[in-house]
């Protein structure tokens, strides 16, 4: 398990290139993305494809090759492999044939934008890429709006405004964050405030739209969490006299807590 830059190439550790050109075959996500970060280094390594759609079915050719005594590396397009990536059940399959898995550590992107942060790092949970649909993406952060942790998501330049928009609805306006954007590369940012001084920051700045984006939330304290399920034990009281809305809307003015947060549990 290879890990590659996740922007700035001068990141590749000298064990991950060594690695890269003594193994017979390197599989990748994208070969095209990763024959061009070879192309840089010199090796001329064959690569194979393995992603989502032929992992499965790849599996057990890599495991008999693996078997017959090769050796392959597995890296992603950038960044840890199996991180939101591809590659868990080769390593399985390996695994459950007896086969050496041995990771060469190197560039993360979740792990990067956490050091430079300055959120809480002694206990984070990272919640990869959240659902696309909305509807999906509001019920999965109700869900997480009580978590204790640093939460940490990858986000996409399409749905980076949408998703700070439901941060704000889940977490309230004032919540802690920090949108780490395009680390490592030339246009690097790392915004910190609050969702909302985040959300405007970002609306009003189209540079700040583009790119790979990890955002760090931080988790509810004591008092946040008190108050959330303070919150939802209130609504359901109010929620077997009203309506779903209008009791969120009640026990969110009664407790503090944040009403769609309130208003999801009620629906799921």
């Amino acid at each position: 398990m290879v890990a590659t830059p996740i922007g700035n190439l001068g990141d590749l550790s000298a064990r991950a290139g060594q690695t890269l050109r003594e193994v017979a075959a390197i599989c990748a996500e994208d070969t095209r993305r990763t024959r061009t970060l070879l192309a840089h280094l010199g090796i001329d390594t064959p690569t194979l494809p393995l992603h989502e759609h032929n992992e499965e079915a790849m599996a057990a050719r890599l495991v008999a090759r693996l078997a017959a005594g090769e050796s392959l590396a597995l890296v992603s397009d950038a960044g840890t492999p199996l991180v939101s990536d591809p590659g868990f059940r080769l390593v399985r399959a390996a695994r459950q044939a007896g086969i050496r898995v041995s990771p060469v550590p190197g560039p993360s992107a979740l792990v990067a934008a956490l050091s430079a942060a300055g959120l809480p790092s002694d206990r984070f949970v990272f919640e990869g890429f959240l659902p696309a649909k909305a509807a999906a993406r509001r019920e999965r952060l109700a869900a997480l709006a009580g978590e204790s942790r640093t939460l940490i998501f990858y986000e996409s330049a399409h749905r980076i405004v949408e998703s700070l928009a439901d941060l704000r609805a889940a977490f309230g306006d004032a919540r802690r964050a920090v949108l780490a954007r395009e680390l490592t590369k030339l246009f690097e940012t790392v915004l910190d405030g609050s969702l909302s001084a985040l959300q405007a920051a970002v609306e009003a700045d189209a540079d700040q739209r583009k790119g790979e984006f990890v955002l760090l939330v931080e988790g509810a304290g004591e008092d946040a969490g008190a108050v959330l399920a303070e919150g939802r034990r209130v609504y359901a009281l109010l929620s077997a006299h009203l309506p779903p809305s209008s009791a969120a809307r009640l026990a969110a003015e009664i407790t503090g807590a944040p009403r769609k947060a309130l208003y999801r549990v009620g629906t799921d």
